[in-house]
């Protein structure tokens, strides 16, 4: 319907300027929004307003003369009006918005999914944690977000790949390898000082038991030199092992799993410094050599191999970007912790350095979660030893209240999640209220069942009938589905269907507490089952996005 409404907009102003009565040097774009007060209509535009001053004419003139060329020539629109300084307020027909209901019932589950994508191919990469401990909050955020992301993705035509890059080269291995190590030596009785920057869970201890039962004293006074890459492997295999089964409970699956080792091992990094010397993109200074970011936007120039020769943390990022780019992918996105701010610069600096556009690259911040029980923060877990995990949250709310209210807000604004609301069945748990409208309309698909009450076929059922303003109501909710899932798809940002549901969840819990659905009226009775059935498509739907399950009971 917005997109109908701007249509008969852009014909208004090509009548107008045909007439003489705009300059309209180009056509500009259009705005239209819903306004929040219902007298002002179904759409409005502030288009003569920005009209203004190119026209050089008041915006109210400019609104008359646009509202004077409308042609509605599908029967959308039941009046317009201008209002204040120049607002155009647009009134649709009610019929118009009730064949939503026969376009849902048309397109079932796939109702509200444009192809926008049409195949293109994307990859998103997410969670990417390094594997030296267990999955914490954070990094279960990034899961729910990657996941839904891709799921909203795919919904509307892209080809996606999701990806977990492992870390599993660098200082953080090596720290692992020497804390598993120094706890190996000590629990077969040799006493060794632990690393002062190691790792303290009680994860650690887990995997030396691990270590000793398949190795038992071979590598005790062994100096750590010489077995690090036993301990090495060892500690990210098992710490890989447990990520996976995290995941696995969240409802994570993952196409690929990219070793960052293994573009050091099979000559990748030194391709890509290579490829980028003959670009003219690096060059030596000071024993070092530095990539011209400054070229692309950073706000400095960044060392790929540093004096003693060693690689830098941008090195491997540099080959493992080249690496996405060669595998077709139009577009990567990577979700990345908030701590990667000032990261971003330097990468989009690379994707440009090998010859593609900036904007081919989509990076998502996610902040920081505060875990609350009561409103007051929770105790260090013990599992971990320094953060509460993932595995904690799952395992005391369970995966959809903990995906859902990942969720609900802007993945770069911080989180407040509290355990004891995650667990309630009331309307502060957005997870419940939502599920719950979907098992109310389940419950109330049995009770027709129950009565020999059939829902009506599309050619059967006379939906004039739907006049009350809650209905109409929800019908509008359903109607702007689609536009929302566009936006919310072009946009990356799946939290819009979280706060979608919550709307739609509290039009129907409102409309089911002051009306009956069931009635002696039969012919009114099958109109407004008609519409619970498109209401209950929709939020299985929209629920099956975000990997929330839509329960036919609770």
């Amino acid at each position: 319907m917005k997109q109908t409404v701007t249509d008969i907009l852009l014909q208004a102003l090509v009548r107008a300027k045909e007439q003489g009565e705009l300059k309209l040097e180009t056509l500009p774009s259009i705005a239209l929004e819903t306004p929040k007060e219902k007298t002002h209509g179904d759409l409005a535009t502030t288009l003569a307003l920005t009209m203004a001053k190119s026209e050089g004419k008041p915006p109210r003139k400019i609104a008359e003369i646009i509202v004077k060329h409308l042609r509605d020539g599908g029967g959308l629109l039941e009046k317009t009006e201008i209002a204040g300084p120049g607002f155009i307020n647009f009134f649709l027909k009610q019929d118009q918005w009730r064949q939503t209901l026969f376009d849902i019932e048309n397109e079932g589950g796939q109702y509200g999914f444009p192809d926008i994508g049409k195949g293109e191919k994307v990859q998103v990469e997410f969670v990417s944690a390094n594997p030296t401990g267990p999955l914490h909050v954070g990094h279960g955020r990034g899961a729910a977000v990657g996941d839904a992301l891709s799921n909203l993705l795919s919904s509307v035509g892209y080809d996606v790949q999701r990806e977990f890059y492992i870390n599993d080269a660098g200082r953080q291995i090596r720290l692992l390898a020497q804390s598993l190590h120094a706890r190996y030596q000590q629990a077969l009785g040799h006493d060794v000082p632990f690393p002062e920057d190691g790792y303290h869970g009680s994860y650690v201890e887990e995997i030396v038991r691990n270590f000793i039962k398949l190795h038992n004293k071979k590598f005790l006074k062994v100096p750590f030199d010489e077995c690090a890459g036993a301990f090495g492997d060892f500690g990210k295999e098992a710490m890989l092992a447990d990520i996976r089964i995290d995941l696995d409970a969240f409802g994570v699956r993952f196409d690929s799993w990219f070793s960052e080792k293994g573009l050091l091992s099979d000559g990748s990094v030194q391709k890509s410094i290579a490829e980028l010397k003959e670009r003219g993109h690096l060059y030596e200074q000071d024993g070092a050599l530095w990539l011209k970011s400054t070229a692309f936007g950073d706000d400095k120039d960044r060392v790929v191999v540093k004096k003693d020769g060693g690689y830098t943390y941008l090195a491997t990022d540099i080959a493992y970007h080249r690496n996405k780019l060669g595998r077709g992918f139009t577009s990567l996105v990577n979700i990345w912790g908030a701590d990667h701010h000032g990261y971003i610069p330097r990468v989009q600096a690379v994707i440009q350095a090998f010859g593609h556009p900036k904007d081919s690259l989509h990076v998502l911040l996610v902040q920081l979660v505060s875990i609350l029980r009561h409103g007051q923060p929770v105790p260090m877990s013990k599992r971990a030893g320094t953060f509460v995990t993932l595995r904690d949250v799952v395992q005391e709310v369970g995966s959809d209240a903990a995906r859902y209210i990942f969720l609900t807000r802007r993945s770069d604004s911080h989180l407040d999640f509290d355990l004891d609301v995650a667990k309630e069945q009331s309307r502060e748990n957005p997870v419940y209220y939502v599920q719950y409208a979907h098992a109310r309309l389940a419950s109330l698909s049995r009770e027709a069942e129950s009565r020999n009450i059939k829902v009506p076929a599309r050619d059967a059922v006379d939906v004039t009938l739907l006049e009350l303003e809650e209905e109409q109501n929800i019908i509008k909710a359903l109607a702007k589905y689609p536009e929302m899932i566009e936006e919310a798809a072009l946009a990356y940002e799946p939290h819009r269907i979280t706060y979608y549901l919550q709307d739609l969840a509290g039009l129907l819990h409102n409309y089911y507490f002051k009306h009956r659905v069931i009635t002696e009226d039969a012919a009114r009775t099958g109109a407004k089952l008609f519409l619970m059935k498109q209401v209950k498509t929709v939020i299985q739907g929209a629920l099956k996005i975000l990997g929330v399950n839509a329960p036919e009971r609770m």
